[in-house]
């Protein structure tokens, strides 16, 4: 009962965070321009936003079995794409449940140990954050005089303002973020006999080598340049997809394509803070963003609610369709087994 308690509190602590970010986004918006700028919107611009955003799935799945096959297991890859599908529908439920959910899925539907998957999981987080890192760095030195100015004063001073306000400040976060593992580590070291008879230690101790299993796919690759391609692929659709939305509105389609990067890396950061889907922070940082171009908070909101409205609804449909896909399969390979064994 205390679980589902905290569960829904937890839960209504987002939505209320996401919701707070929407008024901040919404605050001081003529409502009137907004709606005239949704009815004058382009969607078929969208569409071919949304086609990008389906490319980008498929070649992430992929490069998901890439690194599947590294631990000695054939997955199917439309098992992958149905898992990775219901594992982005589930961060619109709680952040970053989609982690433990498409992990799950495709544990379940190809008897593949959850821990090991989530070393896998945990090395594309890792690629991915270096892309966008690179990304960020090519903008910045192509463009500095634009986009540097902008992220230095938007982005990171803010940031660095408040964790230094915070707990006494970010040396102090950094001793304590450090503190505590080596407290636990020297800990286990002095009861490490007595702490290796309980079970709960060696669960803990077999999950923690699953995924150290899982971050040593990487270094096992058999096909690493095919790897690599889809890491190049799934960001070249993700700018492409940013960019073609862009043509939906006519005070955004006088962007260039570097100015589709700069809002491809913008948008990336709202998708981090702990909300369900990036909703809130996505609309007040992409938002946010566009005015830089002078372009008017109206039609920067449009552009937001517009993009993440489209993949909302895309990811959630493609969700339920591939949870209720995998949930028949489990079922029907259940029933195929028990009538295995009433015959045996």
């Amino acid at each position: 009962m205390r679980k589902k308690i905290f569960k829904a509190l937890r839960f209504f602590l987002f939505l209320s965070i996401a919701g707070i970010l929407l008024y901040f986004a919404f605050r001081g918006v003529d409502f009137e321009e907004l709606w005239n700028s949704f009815v004058n919107a382009k969607y078929w611009y969208i569409l071919v936003y949304l086609i990008f955003g389906l490319l980008s799935l498929l070649s992430r799945a992929y490069r998901w079995n890439l690194l599947v096959e590294t631990l000695g297991y054939k997955a199917s890859f439309m098992n992958s794409f149905y898992s990775l599908n219901t594992g982005y529908m589930a961060n619109y439920a709680f952040p970053r449940l989609g982690e433990i959910t498409r992990c799950a899925s495709l544990s379940k539907a190809e008897k593949i140990p959850v821990d090991k998957l989530f070393g896998t999981v945990i090395v594309e987080r890792v690629i991915d954050l270096l892309m966008v890192t690179i990304l960020t760095f090519l903008l910045i030195v192509f463009r500095f005089d634009f986009f540097g100015t902008w992220l230095h004063e938007n982005i990171f001073v803010p940031l660095l303002s408040k964790l230094n306000q915070s707990i006494g400040g970010i040396w102090i976060l950094l001793a304590t973020l450090l503190g505590i593992p080596l407290a636990f580590v020297v800990f286990y070291y002095l009861f490490r006999k007595r702490l290796n008879g309980v079970n709960f230690i060696q669960k803990i101790k077999s999950f923690v080598k699953g995924i150290i299993d899982g971050l040593k796919t990487f270094y096992k690759l058999k096909r690493r340049w095919l790897f690599l391609l889809h890491t190049v692929l799934i960001w070249l659709f993700y700018w492409a997809m940013t960019y073609a939305a862009v043509f939906a509105l006519p005070e955004t389609s006088v962007l260039k394509p570097i100015d589709g990067l700069f809002l491809l890396i913008v948008g990336s950061f709202g998708f981090i803070i702990p909300v369900q889907g990036g909703i809130g922070a996505y609309h007040l940082i992409t938002t946010l963003g566009l005015t830089l171009y002078h372009i008017p908070r109206e039609a920067g909101l449009t552009y937001a609610t517009i993009t993440h409205g489209a993949q909302m609804i895309m990811l959630i449909v493609l969700g339920a369709l591939s949870f209720m896909i995998l949930f028949s399969f489990q079922r029907r390979s259940r029933r195929e087994e028990a009538l295995l064994n009433s015959r045996t």
